[in-house]
């Protein structure tokens, strides 16, 4: 039964292409409770989902996330070409994706601090903690037949992306994560021994 649990959290991998069918939405339930039991800084539980199930809701986020891409790449000298396909393949993505779940940080469930880097230390640890119910998501989906991949472009856009989907202000918009039914063979994996990448003291 170990053996059987680690093989099967060993078999997770990105997926970025699915098929059409939609996730039912008594399983998006399912994950995003799997999900909330990550474990968090104070026990906070500090991680907003927002479930993009709409093609209008993806195609708002799509928008607001490509012009910021655009006005970004535009300043930093980048060819037109480059920039049309990058936005191209970013509507694309979101298009496709059945469901798209957003993870924010709740700001206000950071506990303030005096000194500055205590604050900044305190806003990291609150990062970890959605970090973690991301992977407790992916997990959960993986368990449900599911494939998923973790997307980035908030990072990128997050005043765009909140005015997008008129979420509260002290969400802060921290990754996504595409979800629905493989539609690719995911690749072997190739990880880094242990060995090199672990000090026993």
């Amino acid at each position: 039964m170990t053996d059987d649990l680690h093989a099967f959290l060993r078999s997770r991998r990105s997926i970025r292409r699915f098929r059409p069918d939609p996730v039912p939405a008594s399983i998006l339930q399912r994950i995003l409770e799997t999900a909330s039991y990550a474990p968090s800084a104070h026990d906070k539980q500090p991680w907003r989902f927002v479930v993009l199930t709409t093609a209008e809701a993806r195609s708002r986020l799509s928008k607001a996330i490509t012009d910021r891409f655009r006005r970004d790449m535009s300043a930093d000298g980048a060819a037109k070409a480059e920039i049309d396909s990058r936005i191209e393949r970013t509507i694309r993505r979101m298009g496709k994706a059945p469901a798209v779940i957003l993870l924010c940080q709740d700001r206000e469930e950071v506990n303030p601090q005096a000194d500055a880097s205590q604050e900044r230390a305190e806003t990291i640890m609150g990062m970890q903690s959605v970090a973690l119910a991301g992977l407790q998501l992916l997990l959960a989906a993986h368990a449900e037949g599911l494939g998923g991949t973790w997307i980035c472009w908030p990072l990128f856009a997050p005043e765009e992306t909140r005015r997008a989907l008129d979420l509260p202000s002290e969400w802060e918009p921290e990754g996504m994560i595409f979800l629905g039914y493989p539609a690719e063979e995911p690749k072997a994996k190739v990880v880094k021994p242990v060995d090199e990448i672990t000090k026993f003291l």
